[in-house]
């Protein structure tokens, strides 16, 4: 402490101590960092993510793969696309 300053109480050394607390630095809807107290052992605050309980279940079905992007499923679009356009030239041979 410097010679110059006078002694904190008790209260306001604890409020120094919170505000010196690693930050969340989410991303926030306006584009800024977050600036709320991470949670102890954590890097989020608790309003994203740093709360127990928060996040993905376990197994995460929120992420299951349905299969419709799959080269498979995109290949067999792109044969029934060309079995439409085959059938629609056919029609216009046959009138």
């Amino acid at each position: 402490m410097k010679s110059n300053e006078r002694p904190r109480a008790p209260a306001l050394a604890a409020l120094d101590e919170a505000q010196a607390a690693p930050r969340c630095g989410a991303k926030t809807r306006s584009g800024g960092a977050c600036r709320a107290p991470a949670v102890t052992g954590r890097r989020r605050c608790r309003m994203h993510g740093g709360a127990p309980g928060s996040g993905a279940p376990l197994g995460n079905q929120n992420a299951r793969k349905h299969g419709r992007y799959s080269a498979a499923a995109k290949e067999e679009r792109r044969l029934v696309r060309s079995l439409i356009r085959e059938m629609r030239a056919f029609n216009g041979t046959v009138r």
